[in-house]
């Protein structure tokens, strides 16, 4: 009889064990956490951040402390992207696309520039831009 009650007790319990649940939403290639006018470096550079060290910087930035999670490194790189210093506003820099292969993701770059003789603001900016890549592939930049 106890091993009766024994085996229904632990089959219960297999039943209604913990089971994980994984997130069947996929998550878009890449995602642009925040694109600025102002506030990047002096110089035209590109970074891909895959360590954890290197995206603590981005953790600790007031604007993008709500969209960067510490376990985000696990699974995803990010990439910082300076114009450099700019003579009026109206440049922008950004993501045009990505593309993702069986090796690694290839980004395409898109610069916005004003056109000639536009109203725009006459001070110094440098245009920044920073994604997420959901991905651990190796990054190519065009």
């Amino acid at each position: 009889m106890k091993k009766g009650l024994l085996f229904g007790l632990s089959l219960i319990l297999f039943s209604c064990g913990v089971s994980s649940t994984k997130n069947s939403e996929k998550l878009p290639l890449f995602e642009v956490l925040t694109q600025q006018s102002d506030g990047g470096a002096s110089i035209r550079f590109f970074e891909i951040l895959t360590e954890p060290n290197e995206v603590k910087m981005l953790e600790n930035d007031a604007s993008l402390k709500n969209k960067i999670k510490p376990t985000d490194i696990e699974h995803s790189n990010f990439i910082v992207l300076n114009m450099g210093e700019k003579t009026s506003g109206g440049y922008t820099i950004g993501i045009e696309s990505a593309l993702e292969t069986d090796k690694n993701i290839i980004v395409t770059i898109k610069e916005t520039i004003p056109e000639s003789g536009s109203m725009v603001t006459q001070a110094f900016t440098n245009p920044f831009c920073v994604v997420r890549i959901n991905s651990k592939k190796e990054i190519i930049i065009k």
